[in-house]
């Protein structure tokens, strides 16, 4: 929507600035999207006055002019033919930059006689195309800015052009008197009494007007028209031009221009008929499909059946509400026109119009609402400034329909907009603002003008004071506390885990993942899942038809795309549920990394190695310990399918307590879903990590052994298929208060082993590190320890200390 300044202050008396202007429309929620200040460009210029011209001495068509300035005399040669001594001039002195020749002017020589700035003409200030020479002005003081002289004696040359953006639900702001309505109300000024018409007509319209049924419901509500005849169509006056003209129209005639003056003035769309080339009367009906014609930008359209349109008694003449037909169209030979105005339900220009592919002035606003108790006053309008301008005799009004009852009232509660809107704004205030905007106020019942479709409801009115009260002025305020003391955290233990769980992943070089929760069958299927309870109704596609039973899957498949793009060593993670089942309930939270490829890229130190289970384990132990799982646990074995059946472990607290679980990925896995190893992984279980008994923020007293602690070495002889972590679970569990922890630090095994302690046997060696908390141990308590310890190794293991 675009308008001037000057058309603007049509409807509003106002004193405020252009930039004040511009700040309330964007705060009333008309943004103002660009303003064209034609000042702008024209702020360097000054007025001077020609003291002497001559003939220039090397050229018959340059003058040698003595020009007074605000600075003295200057030297300027002037090729105009109009260069003459005595005449007031628009000076653009050297450095000043000239729109209309794109050039930044300098001291010149010109055939040998410097010039010293030059005199400009119109076309050079790209005021308009005149060229023929520099402009002469009437009036003027030496030194006077040329925009302040333009101000007080032709305001159109630097009148501001504003383009505002219109949100579907402002279409009263569609017209100039419309957006005046919101700054008056904000109090930037008042409104000035809108213009009035009573038309009488001298004669009976020789044109009637008609809706037919099916075109009266979802189609045409009211049509009303009339004649005037006499009249004599040409160039609209300047005024109207320049309004047009401002805002990118081309003036075409008085009776065109009229109706466009109206539709951007008032938001009201008009059309005017070539009464000579109607053939009967008018027809406001649905068309039957197939009929053509040929609108007023010269195109031909073919309507379906159902679309509104106009008719005489040969044919279609005009689309109801979008465009006029070029045979009934008003040219320079017009003498007797027919006015309409009508409104239009939007519904059916919106789907007409698309239909159609024709985006016109008329069908933007009729779309959107148009006011539909301003229908025959606009008709009276129209017809005055027609008759003003036009002259001519007008007819009685003929009509069709009825105006549609668009009164409706809701009730205004002072107390709750200032509750919905967080600021205080006095009742008397709320009620003036809605009176400023055009509602009328009984009780507290506020009636809507009819040109505000939008308002709908009691929300709509807070909205509306809120508008005007301006929200920029709202101030921030803490919420009051629910409960006095320190609030409960936002987040719960396990929302917190979470988050530490990502951070401390993210911070040992991991890359988080966000995957889908959805995978397909097959890979769903190899992490124990791809059953119908987990499997999707409606799946996006076929990859995704099944819920995730692991995080691996994703994480996997997402480490196969990279490797398919060349990115063969990555470490990738991600924080999750994952789904055992389609009932609410039936998931858990995980956090699972995957480390594939190498840890360092190729390196001169050879220390570039393949990724293998101890660091999947170290990074799940790290996770872990920052999760606040206890620092004893077992590792076990009877992990999942998908790990290595000999290289995993399940970090545990028993046996049915599993933290989480570490490894090689199965190579099978990494076959079926084209990733290439090797690949480590680890998954941790936050809810199976038992919650802390003490829930205070305050960390622990630090404790700090003061007895000395104590080392010893065993040697077991134990069956070749005996595991190390068997062992070393049976020795720490001989005293959990003094066994402080239990290291391997050899492992004997081969031909040699075998002669030394017999087939199929190997030794293990472990180191035992016992430390007191309540006295020095003695040589008695180490050895009653070291006999628990060989007991409980021989009983889980079958083994004996080796001699």
């Amino acid at each position: 929507m675009k308008f001037t300044l000057s058309w603007l202050k049509d409807h509003l008396e106002t004193d405020a600035s252009l930039d004040d202007i511009l700040y309330a429309l964007t705060d009333l929620g008309l943004e103002v999207e660009e303003v064209t200040n034609p000042a702008d460009r024209l702020k360097e210029f000054t007025i001077a006055k020609v003291l002497h011209a001559e003939k220039h001495p090397d050229a018959d068509k340059l003058k040698v002019c003595k020009v007074l300035t605000d600075e003295g005399e200057s030297q300027i040669v002037c090729g105009a033919p109009n260069a003459r001594e005595g005449i007031t001039v628009v000076l653009c002195k050297p450095g000043s930059y000239i729109p209309g020749l794109d050039i930044t002017i300098k001291v010149g020589n010109i055939r040998g006689v410097e010039s010293h700035g030059m005199m400009a003409s119109e076309r050079e200030l790209e005021l308009s195309d005149e060229h023929n020479g520099i402009i002469e002005l009437p009036s003027g003081d030496v030194g006077e800015k040329f925009v302040d002289w333009l101000a007080a004696n032709d305001p159109s040359k630097v009148d501001p052009v504003i383009e505002i953006a219109i949100t579907p639900n402002r279409p009263d702001a569609l017209g100039v008197r419309g957006v005046a309505l919101d700054l008056a109300a904000r109090g930037l000024g008042t409104m000035k009494p809108a213009k009035t018409a009573d038309i009488s007509g001298s004669f009976d319209s020789p044109i009637n007007v008609t809706i037919d049924e099916d075109a009266r419901e979802n189609g045409c509500y009211v049509f009303g028209g009339r004649l005037i005849k006499g009249v004599k169509n040409g160039p609209s006056p300047k005024w109207l031009q320049e309004k047009l003209e401002a805002i990118g129209l081309r003036p075409i005639s008085a009776l065109v221009d009229i109706t466009n003056f109206f539709t951007f003035d008032r938001n009201r769309p008009l059309h005017v008929f070539d009464a000579d080339k109607v053939k009967g009367n008018l027809r406001v009906h649905r068309a039957a499909g197939g009929e053509t014609l040929v609108g007023l930008d010269e195109k031909e359209y073919t309507f379906s059946q159902g679309h509104v349109v106009i008719s005489d008694d040969e044919g279609v003449e005009s689309i109801g509400g979008i465009m006029g037909g070029l045979a009934t169209g008003c040219t320079e030979e017009t003498t007797n026109v027919f006015l309409e105005a009508a409104v239009w339900d939007h519904i059916q220009i919106a789907t007409t119009g698309r239909a159609l592919k024709i985006n016109s002035d008329a069908r933007y606003r009729n779309e959107r609402g148009i006011d539909p108790a301003f229908n025959m006053d606009a008709l009276d309008l129209a017809t005055a400034m027609i008759i003003e301008l036009c002259g001519g005799e007008p007819s009685n009004v003929v009509t069709a329909g009825e105006v549609p009852d668009v009164s409706r009232a809701y009730k205004l509660d002072t107390d709750r907009v200032q509750s919905l809107v967080g600021m205080e704004i006095p009742a008397e205030q709320q009620r003036t603002t809605l009176e400023a905007l055009g509602f009328v106020l009984e009780g507290d019942m506020a009636h809507v003008p009819s040109w505000r479709p939008d308002v709908l409801g009691e929300a709509d009115l807070v909205e509306e004071v809120a508008r005007m009260a301006s929200l920029t002025k709202l101030e921030g305020k803490p919420l009051p506390r629910m409960q006095a003391g320190v609030p409960q955290p936002i987040l719960t233990p396990l929302q917190k885990r979470e988050q530490i769980g990502r951070r401390t992943t993210a911070s040992l070089g991991y890359n988080e993942c966000v995957t889908y929760s959805f995978i397909d069958k097959k890979a769903a299927t190899l992490f124990g899942g791809g059953d119908d309870a987990t499997m999707l109704e409606n799946p996006i596609s076929s990859e995704m038809s099944h819920m995730r039973p692991d995080l691996l899957p994703g994480l996997l498949q997402a480490a196969a795309r990279n490797q398919a793009r060349g990115f063969m060593d990555m470490a990738l993670f991600e924080a999750g549920a994952a789904f055992q089942g389609g009932e609410p309930g039936e998931q858990h939270l995980q956090i699972a990394g995957l480390l594939v490829g190498r840890t360092v890229g190729k390196d001169v130190h050879g220390e570039s190695r393949g990724v293998d289970v101890y660091d999947a384990k170290a990074d799940a132990e790290a996770v872990l310990a920052a999760l606040g799982a206890p620092a004893k646990v077992q590792i076990l074995r009877g992990g999942e399918a998908w790990w290595h059946p000999g290289r995993h472990g399940r970090v545990c607290l028993g046996p049915k307590k599993t933290l989480a679980v570490f490894g090689e990925v199965h190579p099978k896995i990494l076959d079926a879903l084209d990733v290439k190893g090797p690949a480590v992984a680890f998954s941790i279980f936050p809810e199976e990590i038992p919650m802390p008994r003490k829930t205070s923020a305050t960390r622990p007293a630090l404790t700090l052994r003061d007895l000395q602690a104590v080392e010893r070495d065993f040697a077991f002889v134990v069956d070749a298929d005996v595991e190390a972590l068997t062992l070393v679970n049976a020795a720490n569990g001989a005293d959990k208060e003094l066994i402080e922890n239990v290291r391997v630090f050899d492992e004997f095994t081969g031909e040699m082993a075998e002669k030394q302690m017999g087939e199929g046997k190997k030794s293990i060696a472990v180191t035992v590190r016992l430390q007191p908390t309540d006295k020095t141990l003695k040589e008695k308590d180490i050895e009653a320890v070291a006999a628990k310890i060989i007991e409980k190794v021989s009983k889980a293991t079958g083994g004996t200390l080796r001699g």
